[in-house]
């Protein structure tokens, strides 16, 4: 199997506005250690020469959303921006496939397996994942490597616990997801 370590969306205004003051400290805070455990997981993967594709999500200019392309909330977190020899896509919709050639770009590197991890989870993270199973890819979910903001009653560390247990197992045809924390992925 040849795997390819995709990390979406991890961009400076990802959680902006996305919680009440106090909450905000804390999805910030876990949202800092969610990115070193990215962080070390590309450093890892580029060690073993393991793809990295790195997506980012643009909202058009001036519509003066927390993305928008051109503003400090648009640029990827300095950690995880992608390295010389990195793939980095730009999506405009929750699917990482979506317009964005990524399909192509994995078929090109005879990649079968993805190991996932990210912003939104509920959104970006959720959808990417379903639709690279009905691809016909494997997937490793980074079980502590995906994270969102405070949403519908429910908080961040409730949304994540609910996906992680949704998605495990999650198959279509041969393919399935399969969560794992960081500490357990090796390349």
């Amino acid at each position: 199997m040849t795997v390819a370590l995709v990390v979406i969306d991890v961009q400076n205004g990802i959680l902006e506005g996305k919680g009440t003051p106090d909450r905000q400290l804390v999805m910030n805070a876990a949202l800092d250690q969610m990115v070193h455990r990215l962080q070390a997981l590309q450093n890892a993967a580029r060690e073993a020469g393991v793809p990295v594709i790195v997506i980012q999500h643009d909202d058009p200019p001036g519509c003066g959303s927390r993305l928008e392309v051109g503003t400090k909330g648009w640029e990827l977190r300095p950690e995880i921006a992608p390295h010389e020899g990195d793939l980095h896509l730009h999506k405009r919709a929750c699917d990482s496939f979506f317009e964005t050639g990524l399909e192509d770009r994995l078929r090109e590197r005879s990649v079968d397996r993805l190991v996932v991890g990210g912003c939104m989870t509920q959104f970006c993270i959720d959808t990417t994942v379903r639709r690279a199973v009905s691809l016909g890819y494997d997937v490793t979910l980074i079980g502590d490597g995906h994270m969102t903001g405070d949403m519908g009653g429910l908080t961040f560390d409730q949304i994540i616990a609910h996906h992680n247990a949704t998605l495990s197992g999650f198959d279509a045809g041969p393919h399935m997801v399969t969560v794992r924390p960081a500490r357990e992925i090796a390349f």
